[in-house]
């Protein structure tokens, strides 16, 4: 019980610092028009809860699916899928395509795309016996290989101006948030979550190993699969939201073992998103209050990520539980 009140304690201060970075970028430094700024302000911290409780979600449990710390959902070639489709779209219909009046139904087709090329994948990699788990991270590489040899090949194809503008799309963007699409991702996002964290003590068992969960009573095959779909859900939404996060899932997640010091989902999954969120919100407001947004929050994050991939890679046993 002891280890329990201490990661009680910690969840309690990781709430207190994301309640005070939410606070701090609503409310500092208002101009006379709050109530505009107000509400601009309370729909992209909304953004950026949804989408760090999507990753912080998605990577924990792709972890544990995978009986992988250094793994992300991106590895299945997400981001580069969705950097295909902003890629294809410029070519074929110009800028247009990706005008705000477009967006809800861009976002639809993404997300709609997105899940189906995961649902396919899995019914494929998943239709003999024995689930494979080693193919499927393969397929979902070369895939992703593949996804961006094609981008690759379109914009060296595409207009040099409208290629700049493209550019903007392949980073994600924390600064703004299309509300029209903030209510459908954030009813999404807590769809998966609600079915997630009823699934927390199943999703113990499977950091056991398949043979002792399916001796344990567990439907291994079954429970893969649902939460994949999950995760393609919650990544493909988040995705299409703000743009594509590599190295973000892996920073929170590793957080967030570090602090909870368990391998327990119901300490590892609020650990996570609680990091995520603060990471998010007090990193939109010291760089809008100190650097003035001369920086990409994104770049921040990105480079902060990939040195903890690159420790763990390196670390003696990192690539292990």
């Amino acid at each position: 019980m002891h280890a329990n009140h201490k990661r009680t304690l910690t969840l309690s201060i990781l709430l207190v610092l994301a309640l005070v970075s939410l606070g701090l970028f609503l409310a500092w430094d208002l101009p006379k028009a709050w109530q505009w700024a107000l509400e601009r302000r309370a729909y992209i911290a909304g953004g950026l809860i949804v989408v760090a409780t999507s990753i912080g979600l998605s990577t924990v449990l792709f972890q544990t699916i995978t009986a992988n710390r250094i793994l992300t959902p991106s590895l299945m070639g997400f981001d580069a899928l969705y950097i295909l489709l902003q890629t294809a779209l410029v070519y074929f219909f110009g800028l247009s395509a990706l005008s705000p009046w477009e967006a809800r139904g861009l976002f639809a087709v993404e997300v709609g795309i997105m899940v189906g090329f995961a649902i396919l994948l899995y019914a494929l990699m998943f239709r003999g016996g024995r689930t494979s788990l080693d193919l499927l991270l393969l397929v979902g590489i070369v895939f992703g290989v593949f996804f961006r040899s094609v981008s690759s090949l379109l914009q060296r194809l595409i207009d040099p101006g409208l290629h700049a503008a493209l550019q903007d799309r392949f980073f994600a963007n924390f600064s703004y948030v299309d509300k029209n699409l903030l209510w459908v991702t954030t009813a999404l996002t807590i769809g998966c979550a609600a079915v997630m964290w009823r699934k927390r003590r199943i999703y113990d068992t499977l950091l056991l190993g398949r043979d002792i969960s399916v001796n344990l009573g567990i439907n291994y095959r079954r429970e893969v699969i649902i939460t994949l779909v999950l995760i393609a859900v919650l990544v493909s939404s988040s995705t299409a939201l703000v743009g594509p996060v590599l190295f973000f899932g892996l920073l929170v997640a590793h957080l967030s073992y570090q602090l909870m010091r368990t391998d327990r989902h119901a300490w590892t999954l609020p650990g996570a998103v609680l990091i995520g969120i603060t990471a998010l919100l007090a990193g939109q407001f010291i760089l809008g209050q100190v650097f003035a947004f001369n920086t990409a929050l994104s770049i921040i994050i990105e480079l902060f990520g990939g040195l903890a991939f690159l420790y763990l890679l390196l670390r003696k046993g990192g690539i292990n539980k």
